[in-house]
């Protein structure tokens, strides 16, 4: 009776063994695709001859076990280049889940799309206008687009299961890792170096500026480009009692509500966001803090001034207790005419089927109104310039959940202000650019400056710059070109 026990024990050991290495073999390593093609073009008035590699990175756990393999489009400047003196910008996009496309095609790249400018069409179907970036930055930096693991190209291989790249620390642990294995593959220790983050991509890069400090290889940044910040979601997240979030997205409102010829007439915009600035730090802070504890007549008269700034009718606001959610806004600034407005870029508006309800029913239309042209075109500008041909489809937006946003379970919104605060602090020679659109109901403009100026992040060393746009503001043309000045001067100023 022993003797089969014995038995069938080593049997169930072989069979056991066969599994295991079966499922090992299920989950090859695929070899990692490079391409490599070279260009030329006219940047900044500058003839410029630069290679692009698209190329495979593989991540390894602590065991050396490949689990990750990141894609990267990477612009360097051909011939004799001195890598101590050329700047090289690392940049991504945000979500969390979102591949680098909407920078990639639509402001940072030699090619852009065309969308239109005044976000009056829609992008409808292919073909799509895509021309040379005469704006490109390549005269005077290098340029790495990186997808996060789940996101483009980048794929889980090996043993990755996701949980060690779909967080908030692993994500920023994960492109800490790419950024020193790139630099030290192209010999660029001693290069300037910059991050150009967008939305959550700037989350990220607060969160990579302070984790590049450690794991046994300090590397100091010489600047950040936070392109539409989200440093702090409690001023960006617009939920029922969340008080700072109403302070924080009225001058978009009314920023928004002036584009619309609802409000502000008469003056520019600058002059009317710095009238919304002054009564949200001070007559609406303080009324949103007395609560019901207010008279009626101080109630009707904050919510005079709402209608003033916002172009909504007084009743819907007293309606609201004097609390305007975003939602409701996008649905209610254009009621009138049966349209309701973006989320990104306030700009932009749709004709919802449901014209009672109270937020936009089709999501957002500055989003749906310009992605389809920004997909066609990256996979039109991989296939025909770059010459990129891989066997699975570019994910313009990713897999990436269950996300882990490290608040160990406990109801908090997501903050990395206080990273950023001390890696500048740590860095006293790191820079940070922080572009805003005066349009965006997602990011809004006001958030950027309170997040600013109460995290302990040295002011003297923050560049504040305003577009009439909205998140992605290069979708409007003369923003466009702004910022790509307003960039250039900020890469080259001493």
């Amino acid at each position: 009776m022993k003797s089969f026990k014995s038995l069938l024990y080593i049997l169930l050991l072989i069979a056991t063994s066969a599994i295991v290495k079966a499922q090992d073999e299920a989950k090859p390593i695929p070899e990692a695709q490079s391409f490599v093609t070279l260009h030329e073009g006219v940047f900044g008035g500058k003839k410029i001859n630069y290679q692009v590699k698209g190329s495979e990175m593989y991540l390894k756990n602590s065991k050396g076990e490949p689990t990750g393999a990141m894609w990267s489009v990477a612009y360097t400047k051909s011939g004799n280049v001195d890598p101590t003196t050329r700047p090289v910008t690392f940049v991504f996009n945000g979500g969390p889940g979102s591949a680098s496309m909407w920078l990639h095609m639509g402001f940072f790249g030699p090619k852009v799309i065309r969308v239109d400018s005044d976000a009056k069409e829609d992008d409808g179907g292919a073909p799509y206008p895509i021309e040379v970036n005469k704006d490109a930055l390549l005269d005077i930096m290098d340029l790495v687009f990186v997808d996060p693991i789940g996101t483009g190209y980048s794929q889980l291989i090996g043993k990755g299961e996701g949980k060690e790249y779909w967080g908030l620390n692993q994500d920023a642990e994960s492109i800490t890792k790419f950024m020193r294995q790139w630099v030290t593959e192209n010999n660029r220790w001693m290069s300037p170096k910059y991050i150009a983050g967008e939305s959550y991509g700037t989350t990220r890069a607060a969160a990579v500026a302070q984790t590049l400090e450690g794991g046994g290889q300090n590397m100091a940044l010489n600047g950040l480009i936070l392109i539409s910040q989200a440093l702090d979601y409690q001023g960006s997240t617009s939920i029922n009692d969340n008080i700072r979030s109403y302070v924080t997205y009225l001058p978009s409102m009314a920023t928004t509500a002036w584009y619309h010829k609802k409000a502000g007439q008469g003056k520019t915009i600058a002059a009317f966001a710095q009238e919304a600035r002054d009564f949200a730090y001070g007559d609406y802070v303080s009324a949103l803090y007395k609560g019901d504890f207010m008279s009626d007549a101080e109630k009707n008269e904050i919510a005079q001034r709402l209608s003033y700034f916002t172009g909504l009718d007084v009743g819907f606001i007293k309606r609201a207790n004097n609390r305007i959610l975003t939602s409701r806004f996008k649905k209610e600034l254009l009621r009138d005419q049966g349209m309701a407005i973006g989320t990104l870029d306030g700009r932009y508006f749709g004709d919802d089927p449901d014209d009672t309800a109270d937020s936009p029913e089709l999501g957002d239309a500055s989003s749906y109104k310009v992605s389809a042209a920004y997909t066609a075109a990256l996979n039109h500008y991989f296939t025909n310039d770059l010459k990129i041909t891989m066997d699975r489809p570019y994910l313009t937006s990713g897999r990436v959940s269950p996300w882990d946003w490290g608040s160990g379970g406990e109801p908090m919104y997501v903050k990395t202000s206080r990273r950023l605060a001390n890696a500048m602090r740590r860095n006293d020679k790191m820079k940070v650019m922080v572009a805003s659109g005066y349009y965006d109901l997602i990011t809004p403009f006001f958030d950027a400056e309170i997040t600013f100026s109460r995290n302990a992040i040295p002011m003297e060393r923050v560049k504040f710059t305003y577009y009439e746009g909205g998140h992605m503001m290069y979708n409007h043309w003369p923003a466009f070109e702004q910022l790509a000045k307003d960039i250039r001067q900020f890469i080259e100023a001493k």
